[in-house]
């Protein structure tokens, strides 16, 4: 029989906490465990296909290279095995989001057998079947046993990444697809286009990359093999035309699409362009049509992308012929005439037998309800269109480059607990989507700032609601952000390679324990003060430093419990106060030998003024755990050091020191 979820039931009876991410919909842990040595053998039953069985080829593959066994590849279609995988339907020529992504899997001590209608189910229990895997003391590994039935709370469990302000290589994406994979996400969104170039080769419009891409795009065949390769482990690829706005890249191209003013060449800098398309000439439609038609032939999925966000137009407003328009067509405003737009594009689209998809500025009630809304501005903004009959998926929570740590996405939820909307209105909500936008990430950095925390907004979305507790959240995640490792991404070592270059040395254990203070300061504050553009590079210190970096949330729980019992004998007081005293102990010490740095490397220039407070801060520190457990603070001790962190908190070098709430805690703490 299975059961509800319950965490604590869920570990009662393991040898080790299990590390799943997702929680699955519902588990029971049983008695026992199934032993994996080399002579494990794989069977198929109900409906075969090459998709099932690549995907299985792939899952032991990866389960040599975690137990360092060697096992068969040969998959027994009669069903005779220790793994069995049963599918009880074909695949689909292509997955839609109705797809049925559910599963159970049952593991004994002698036979693991896996079952799902879909091909697709089928692989997410591979990668729940995966993540069971632990080591039994030296003398091997074991899955434990344990009865799974799950299914994902949404249909829609998304990443975007943009590849228009930074290009990014097929191998960078392909290797965060098959982490997408790991975690259950299943769609990605492809942004190819914006101001700063066009990123999608079209054999029917050529300047499109000839003149708008700096000659960095996709070609036709590399997009349809990465279709593919998505589509081969369960997920689809939603692609993103950004119109009418963001459009530099398309005038340069094809001036004649220009609402008056003509841009003389691809958008450098990032920010919201004041070009548009012209919406009131028959044909920019035309040519619309036909670049929607040959980009349908590559991108099977039912849903393409128009973009629609940020259009100011001021061309709208001035233009003499596009004000005719307007008066005669009884359009009174800008929202109105890109509503007309919208229409209109909507009409091909629905030619071409797809569905449109747009941010939240495409939302009018003229439009039909069969348009889907991706909410940037939030849940409020979402619940609006829901409750006037629109599909609808949020992303405002999920900014990756707001660089907010995991626990603040996590407790995001596409349905909050005190939603007003009805049960019918809930079902339009469709999931939630990461966002990954490309101005401060290139193919060196972005794996650090989508991973590991893409994979604790993937449990958001595919887990019960009630799966919630942020302690237990962050010790399965540092489990499976190395797991996610395997896979090729760079989130772990992209720090130490951007350490290196900045050093011009080997030799970086200081400089890796002054890094460990840090983290990068949000977009819109990076933005602020450093007005980067598409040529800039990103190998700077805040491009080595990660975002929500393990060691945060460690200081952050640490600081609580000694912040609320500062004397009392405990096992897990003295834990938080040792990972406390190493913190402090270690960061300050490293401060003398990274000026010594400095010294000799420009690019930590700017860094010299934060080496200064942090060896105040870790000072301030280690005092306040003194006075803690030993001594009251000194008069005026608590009014400078509080003094000293608000200072801290100002911008400086696009870093933020991530433990000046839990230095303040701990302050304020002292007697």
């Amino acid at each position: 029989m299975i059961f509800g979820f319950s965490p604590a039931r869920m570990w009662a009876q393991s040898s080790q906490p299990l590390t799943l991410m997702p929680t699955p919909a519902a588990i029971e842990v049983g008695d026992g465990a199934f032993p994996l040595t080399g002579a494990l053998n794989v069977g198929t039953s109900g409906v075969a296909s090459p998709r099932l069985n690549n995907a299985i080829g792939r899952m032991l593959n990866r389960l040599s290279d975690k137990t360092g066994l060697q096992f068969s590849k040969q998959i027994n279609t009669h069903g005779d095995a220790a793994l069995v995988v049963d599918v009880r339907s074909k695949d689909s020529p292509v997955q839609g989001i109705d797809e049925d992504e559910s599963y159970t899997l049952e593991v004994t001590r002698d036979r693991i057998r896996l079952q799902a209608a879909t091909a697709t189910g089928a692989m997410h229990g591979l990668e729940t079947l995966l993540q069971l895997v632990q080591p039994n003391g030296p003398e091997g590994f074991e899955i434990p046993a344990v009865q799974i039935k799950d299914a994902p709370r949404f249909r829609w469990r998304g990443l975007m990444i943009d590849c228009s302000r930074h290009f990014e290589p097929i191998q960078v994406l392909e290797r965060n697809i098959d982490a997408m994979a790991a975690v259950k996400l299943n769609v990605f969104h492809w942004h190819l286009m914006d101001d700063q170039g066009v990123r999608i080769e079209s054999k029917r419009f050529p300047n499109l990359t000839a003149r708008g891409s700096d000659g960095k795009f996709y070609t036709q065949q590399q997009a349809r093999d990465l279709v593919a390769y998505a589509r081969a482990r369960g997920i689809r690829v939603v692609p993103e035309f950004e119109m009418p706005g963001h459009s530099t890249a398309w005038l340069v191209a094809y001036p004649k699409l220009n609402s008056g003013s003509e841009p003389s060449e691809i958008r450098r800098q990032f920010g919201v362009s004041e070009y548009a398309l012209d919406p009131t000439r028959e044909t920019t439609y035309t040519f619309i049509a036909e670049f929607l038609r040959e980009m349908t032939t590559i991108f099977p999925d039912q849903y393409v992308h128009i973009g629609g966000d940020e259009t100011p137009a001021p061309d709208w407003k001035s233009n003499p012929r596009i004000l005719a328009f307007m008066k005669t067509h009884h359009l009174k405003d800008n929202a109105a005439l890109q509503a007309y737009f919208n229409r209109r594009v909507l009409a091909i689209l629905t030619h071409l037998n797809r569905r449109m998809v747009g941010w939240d500025e495409i939302f009018n009630p003229a439009l039909p309800k069969s348009v889907v809304i991706q909410s940037w501005r939030g849940v409020a903004s979402l619940a609006n269109a829901a409750e006037q009959g629109y599909e609808g998926v949020l992303s405002a929570p999920y900014y990756l480059d707001g660089m907010q740590p995991a626990a603040t996405h996590y407790l995001a939820d596409p349905i909050p607990t005190d939603t007003t909307l009805t049960a019918e209105q809930q079902k339009l909500i469709l999931g939630g989507e990461i966002c990954m936008w490309g101005e401060h990430v290139d193919e060196r950095t972005i794996d650090s700032r989508i991973w590991p925390r893409s994979a604790a907004i993937a449990e958001r979305f595919w887990s019960p609601q009630n799966v919630r507790n942020v302690d237990d959240m962050y010790r399965r995640l540092n489990t499976v952000s190395v797991e996610l490792e395997s896979l090729s991404l760079r989130h772990l070592t992209s720090e130490n390679v951007g350490l290196r270059s900045l050093a011009g040395s080997e030799n970086i254990a200081a400089l890796q324990a002054f890094a460990s203070a840090f983290e990068p300061v949000s977009f819109s504050q990076r933005a602020s003060v450093q007005h980067t553009t598409y040529l800039t590079p990103l190998t700077s210190f805040v491009d080595a430093v990660r975002p929500d970096p393990p060691i945060r949330y460690g200081v952050e729980h640490a600081a609580s419990i000694l912040a609320q019992s500062p004397r009392r004998d405990s096992p897990q007081v003295d834990q938080a106060r040792e990972l406390l005293e190493h913190f402090f102990l270690s960061t300050g010490e490293s401060v003398p030998k990274v000026e010594m740095i400095m010294n000799s490397s420009p690019r930590l220039a700017d860094v010299r003024v934060r080496a200064d407070q942090l060896s105040q801060l870790a000072t301030i520190g280690t005092q306040a755990l003194q006075y803690l457990q030993q001594a009251d603070a000194p008069a005026g001790w608590k009014t400078s050091s509080l003094a000293t962190i608000a200072l801290a908190k100002k911008q400086n070098a696009m870093v933020r020191f991530h433990f000046l709430d839990s230095l303040t805690e701990l302050v304020n703490a002292t007697q």
